[in-house]
């Protein structure tokens, strides 16, 4: 029978007000989103409902116009960049940190890991410092480095709780086999650890990709970044092409999304299959 079979009028009162409570808040942080995508399809350069007609004009300027098009380019270049770095050294260090006789190994996770924790504009600020005496500002260099800075949490973080569940005799045995270490881990760990290298490569391609603050303070004209253009849109010229960019975040965050739950879901089949 039922859980709910059992609950007094009280609780099942109070079960139908939590769901009430839960899909309003909901509504409520979504309206903004659905209320956007409509406008990018409005065929008048105005935001107003009702819309008098449907239009891809707006999608057609944010793929023809020269700046909205070298941002989007920009935007594409320096994230893949920054998930490569970032999946490399984030995945180094979590197969360190992993280790039980690494010594400081809280110390130092709470070093990777502080990006996340301090304002972005305290990040930036003091990036525009350093770099100032390093030559790196108003460069494609600077910039991946930045933004390599604030993702490589997400693929530590994603990676350490992969390796949670690891089972460090593999490892062992293969090297008991004579397997030299490059061969452990590609045969061995990698296979296993994929998931969360994936899902962490995601993160800090949307983590790159979304980021606006430290271009604002980093970046030239010609560094210039999609969320960086949609800024100085609304600042200078407001544009329904904005929304239509805006858009197309949105579809790409969704699609990020569906992704790390196939992850998740394709991570507890193996360890169920284990």
């Amino acid at each position: 029978m039922h859980a709910n079979s059992y609950a007094s009028p009280v609780e099942r009162v109070w079960a139908v007000a939590k769901t009430i409570i839960c899909g309003a808040i909901l509504l409520f942080l979504i309206a903004p989103i659905l209320v956007i995508i409509p406008l990018s399809f409005n065929s008048v350069p105005f935001f107003t409902y009702p819309m008098p007609g449907f239009s891809l004009r707006w999608y057609e300027d944010f793929l023809l116009n020269p700046s909205w098009r070298l941002a989007l380019s920009n935007s594409v270049f320096v994230a893949v960049f920054t998930t490569i770095l970032a999946t490399v050294l984030g995945t180094v260090a979590a197969l360190g940190l992993s280790r039980k006789d690494m010594p400081f190994r809280s110390l130092i996770m709470s070093i990777i890991i502080s990006p996340l924790i301090v304002p972005v504009v305290i990040t930036a600020v003091g990036l525009y410092f350093f770099y100032a005496d390093l030559g790196l500002l108003n460069s494609y260099t600077g910039l991946i480095l930045a933004h390599t800075t604030l993702a490589t949490p997400f693929v530590v973080i994603t990676v350490t709780a992969t390796l949670a569940g690891f089972d460090q005799s593999l490892s062992r045995a293969a090297a008991g086999l004579g397997a030299p270490p490059l061969t452990v881990f590609f045969k061995v760990i990698l296979p296993l650890i994929l998931p969360g290298m994936i899902s962490g490569a995601l993160f800090a391609f949307g983590t790159s990709f979304d980021e606006t603050v430290v271009v604002l303070f980093l970046a030239g004209g010609e560094q210039r970044t999609l969320p960086k253009q949609m800024f100085t849109g609304l600042r200078e010229q407001i544009s329904p092409t904005i929304t239509a960019a805006a858009t197309v975040l949105i579809i790409m965050s969704l699609l990020m999304l569906l992704t790390l739950e196939f992850l998740r879901r394709r991570s507890q089949r193996m360890r169920g299959a284990e």
